[in-house]
């Protein structure tokens, strides 16, 4: 039996692979996410300015899907973080975020991978 919170669990759980470091990458990646933008991993619904459904998926969609508009990181921040901050490093953070939820173990960095990107304040490749 398999016990983990819903959206923080990687694939290989899901699907019964081979279990490696990389779970871990996955499930850091997720928490950042929801700590830059104030919302649940799982399933969201959220509403826009006239209370109309704008989105009903899950973070990590949701979050590519923001990417590709200009100011997507503007967009993702939650409100409680405002603007305030530094745009570029949270634009890299969030990059190296989505890189740790890629869905194929493969593609994940591992996590000294995450923490150099972090610390040299790379930009991550799209």
């Amino acid at each position: 039996m398999i016990r983990g919170t819903r959206g923080y669990m990687a694939p290989e759980w899901i699907f019964h692979l081979p279990i490696t470091s990389k779970v871990d990458v996955y499930s850091y990646g997720i928490v950042v996410l929801e700590m830059i933008t104030g919302k649940n991993p799982t399933l969201m619904n959220i509403e826009g300015d006239g209370g109309e459904m704008t989105y009903n998926g899950s973070l990590i969609s949701w979050v590519r899907e923001k990417k590709r508009s200009q100011c997507w990181v503007e967009e993702i921040l939650d409100p409680a973080i405002g603007t305030s901050c530094d745009l570029s490093k949270m634009d890299i953070l969030v990059r190296v975020a989505l890189e740790c939820v890629e869905e194929d173990m493969d593609i994940r960095p591992n996590m000294s991978q995450v923490v150099e990107m972090l610390q040299n304040n790379e930009r991550v490749v799209e």
